[in-house]
Protein backbone atom coordinates (compact mmCIF):
# COMPACT_ATOMS: atom_id res chain seq x y z
CA UNK A 1 0.00 0.00 0.00
CA UNK A 2 2.89 2.10 1.04
CA UNK A 3 4.22 1.67 -2.80
CA UNK A 4 1.17 2.93 -4.49
CA UNK A 5 1.13 6.32 -2.27
CA UNK A 6 4.68 6.98 -3.45
CA UNK A 7 3.96 6.51 -6.82
CA UNK A 8 2.02 10.11 -7.91
CA UNK A 9 4.75 11.48 -5.79
CA UNK A 10 7.39 9.66 -8.13
CA UNK A 11 5.97 10.82 -11.10
CA UNK A 12 5.85 14.23 -10.09
CA UNK A 13 9.56 13.78 -9.21
CA UNK A 14 10.31 12.56 -12.42
CA UNK A 15 8.73 15.09 -14.67
CA UNK A 16 10.29 18.16 -12.32
CA UNK A 17 13.96 16.11 -12.77
CA UNK A 18 13.45 15.94 -16.66
CA UNK A 19 12.49 19.81 -16.71
CA UNK A 20 15.29 20.47 -14.94
CA UNK A 21 17.78 18.16 -17.36
CA UNK A 22 15.88 20.01 -20.19
CA UNK A 23 16.80 22.97 -18.86
CA UNK A 24 19.87 22.16 -18.66
CA UNK A 25 20.48 20.83 -21.72
CA UNK A 26 18.96 23.76 -23.27
CA UNK A 27 21.24 26.59 -22.09
CA UNK A 28 24.67 23.63 -22.41
CA UNK A 29 23.00 23.70 -25.79
CA UNK A 30 23.40 27.29 -26.16
CA UNK A 31 26.81 27.95 -25.25
CA UNK A 32 27.75 25.30 -27.42
CA UNK A 33 26.45 26.91 -30.18
CA UNK A 34 28.16 30.31 -29.18
CA UNK A 35 31.41 28.16 -29.03
CA UNK A 36 30.37 26.57 -32.59
CA UNK A 37 29.84 29.93 -34.43
CA UNK A 38 33.55 31.70 -32.51
CA UNK A 39 35.22 28.67 -33.88
CA UNK A 40 33.59 29.10 -37.22
CA UNK A 41 34.11 32.63 -37.79
CA UNK A 42 38.07 31.45 -37.36
CA UNK A 43 37.85 29.14 -40.42
CA UNK A 44 37.86 25.76 -38.56
CA UNK A 45 34.89 24.34 -39.91
CA UNK A 46 35.33 20.80 -38.65
CA UNK A 47 35.56 21.81 -35.12
CA UNK A 48 32.24 23.71 -35.96
CA UNK A 49 30.52 21.37 -37.27
CA UNK A 50 31.07 18.93 -34.26
CA UNK A 51 30.11 21.55 -32.12
CA UNK A 52 26.87 22.24 -33.69
CA UNK A 53 25.69 18.45 -33.95
CA UNK A 54 26.69 18.46 -30.10
CA UNK A 55 24.17 21.03 -29.32
CA UNK A 56 21.56 19.23 -31.86
CA UNK A 57 22.15 16.43 -29.96
CA UNK A 58 21.83 17.77 -26.51
CA UNK A 59 18.71 20.10 -27.37
CA UNK A 60 17.24 18.18 -30.71
CA UNK A 61 14.55 21.44 -31.15
CA UNK A 62 17.65 24.17 -31.03
CA UNK A 63 16.56 25.47 -34.90
CA UNK A 64 19.96 27.80 -34.10
CA UNK A 65 21.91 24.46 -33.79
CA UNK A 66 20.48 22.73 -37.09
CA UNK A 67 20.35 26.18 -38.87
CA UNK A 68 24.18 26.62 -38.06
CA UNK A 69 24.58 22.93 -38.90
CA UNK A 70 23.33 23.72 -42.34
CA UNK A 71 25.59 26.58 -43.37
CA UNK A 72 28.83 24.40 -41.98
CA UNK A 73 27.92 21.75 -43.95
CA UNK A 74 27.50 23.60 -47.30
CA UNK A 75 30.86 25.12 -46.56
CA UNK A 76 31.74 21.73 -46.27
CA UNK A 77 30.64 20.59 -49.53
CA UNK A 78 27.91 18.24 -48.21
CA UNK A 79 24.76 20.09 -49.83
CA UNK A 80 22.13 17.05 -49.22
CA UNK A 81 23.14 17.15 -45.21
CA UNK A 82 23.22 20.86 -45.42
CA UNK A 83 19.50 20.73 -46.92
CA UNK A 84 18.52 18.35 -44.37
CA UNK A 85 19.32 20.65 -41.41
CA UNK A 86 18.29 23.58 -42.93
CA UNK A 87 15.17 22.15 -43.46
CA UNK A 88 14.91 21.14 -39.83
CA UNK A 89 15.90 24.26 -38.72
CA UNK A 90 12.73 25.96 -40.78
CA UNK A 91 10.79 23.03 -39.11
CA UNK A 92 11.37 24.65 -35.42
CA UNK A 93 11.29 27.93 -36.05
CA UNK A 94 9.47 28.78 -39.29
CA UNK A 95 8.64 32.62 -38.61
CA UNK A 96 13.18 33.29 -37.95
CA UNK A 97 14.18 35.58 -40.88
CA UNK A 98 17.79 34.81 -40.65
CA UNK A 99 16.98 30.82 -41.35
CA UNK A 100 14.80 31.32 -44.52
CA UNK A 101 17.69 34.00 -45.83
CA UNK A 102 20.37 31.13 -45.43
CA UNK A 103 17.83 28.32 -46.67
CA UNK A 104 16.84 31.07 -50.10
CA UNK A 105 20.66 31.20 -50.36
CA UNK A 106 21.27 27.86 -49.84
CA UNK A 107 18.74 26.78 -52.13
CA UNK A 108 19.67 29.71 -55.27
CA UNK A 109 23.03 28.37 -54.81
CA UNK A 110 22.33 24.53 -54.87
CA UNK A 111 20.21 25.21 -58.05
CA UNK A 112 23.34 26.75 -59.89
CA UNK A 113 25.41 23.92 -58.99
CA UNK A 114 22.71 21.46 -60.01
CA UNK A 115 22.29 23.31 -63.09
CA UNK A 116 26.19 23.15 -63.74
CA UNK A 117 26.35 19.81 -63.21
CA UNK A 118 23.40 18.68 -65.37
CA UNK A 119 24.20 21.06 -68.19
CA UNK A 120 24.65 19.00 -71.77
CA UNK A 121 28.55 19.32 -73.27
CA UNK A 122 29.06 21.80 -75.88
CA UNK A 123 29.91 20.06 -78.76
CA UNK A 124 33.01 21.09 -79.84
CA UNK A 125 34.00 23.48 -82.11
CA UNK A 126 34.11 23.21 -85.68
CA UNK A 127 37.88 23.15 -87.17
CA UNK A 128 38.40 26.75 -89.16
CA UNK A 129 38.52 26.53 -92.63
CA UNK A 130 41.90 27.36 -94.28
CA UNK A 131 41.71 31.58 -94.38
CA UNK A 132 41.34 33.01 -97.89
CA UNK A 133 44.66 34.57 -99.18
CA UNK A 134 45.35 38.16 -97.94
CA UNK A 135 46.21 40.92 -100.08
CA UNK A 136 49.72 41.44 -100.11
CA UNK A 137 50.93 44.81 -97.99
CA UNK A 138 51.48 47.08 -100.73
CA UNK A 139 48.28 46.28 -102.74
CA UNK A 140 50.07 44.66 -105.40
CA UNK A 141 47.93 41.50 -106.75
CA UNK A 142 49.56 39.90 -109.29
CA UNK A 143 46.31 38.12 -109.96
CA UNK A 144 45.34 41.74 -110.71
CA UNK A 145 47.83 42.32 -113.37
CA UNK A 146 47.46 39.93 -116.00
Amino acid sequence: MTRFRLLPLFAVCLVVCSASAFADNEKDAKKVVAFGIDVARRGLWQEARFRFEQAASLNPDSASAFNNLGVTLEQQGEFEKARTAYERALQLDPKNLSIQQNYDLFREADEKRNRKVKAPARPAAAPLSSPAPSPSPTGDNREDRR
